[in-house]
């Protein structure tokens, strides 16, 4: 279990290097942001939701209390502002310069399924923890 909290925690650190490259341009353009509230509102959750990750990653990783209890506290925002534990996969066809619709669909219901996968695991895993103490 140990490992795979750790894998997660590192899954979770590749997503920061990617939300922050997000965030650099929310910061740099946000007076460029579209007048849709939904879009604003995304847009500024996005800044709480890189520490909450910071922070639950690092709980995970040290396996204490409150890196689970981020965790949950993420998971319905991580779905919300699409931070997936592993989105950068969606990043591939552009890596490869297939630029097809397809390709990006797919891959985010990959990416979604995986999320709750990793949900479940958690789950488990703690109640695992909790019985191992």
């Amino acid at each position: 279990m140990r490992l795979l909290f750790r894998c997660f925690a590192f899954l979770d650190l590749v997503s920061l290097v990617f939300m922050s490259m997000q965030l650099w341009q929310i910061a740099t353009q946000f007076n460029k942001l579209p007048n849709q509230l939904s879009a604003q509102i995304s847009s500024i959750l996005m800044f709480p939701m890189f520490i909450l990750v910071l922070l639950g990653a690092y709980g995970q990783f040290r396996l204490k209390k409150f890196g689970f209890v981020l965790y949950y506290i993420q998971f319905p925002l991580r779905l919300y502002l699409w931070v997936f534990s592993v989105g950068f996969i969606t990043l591939l066809p552009e890596a490869l310069s297939y630029y097809g619709d397809k390709w990006f669909d797919v891959l985010l219901k990959v990416c979604i399924m995986f999320e709750f996968v990793r949900l479940y695991l958690t789950i488990r895993g703690q109640v695992k923890l909790k019985e191992m103490q």
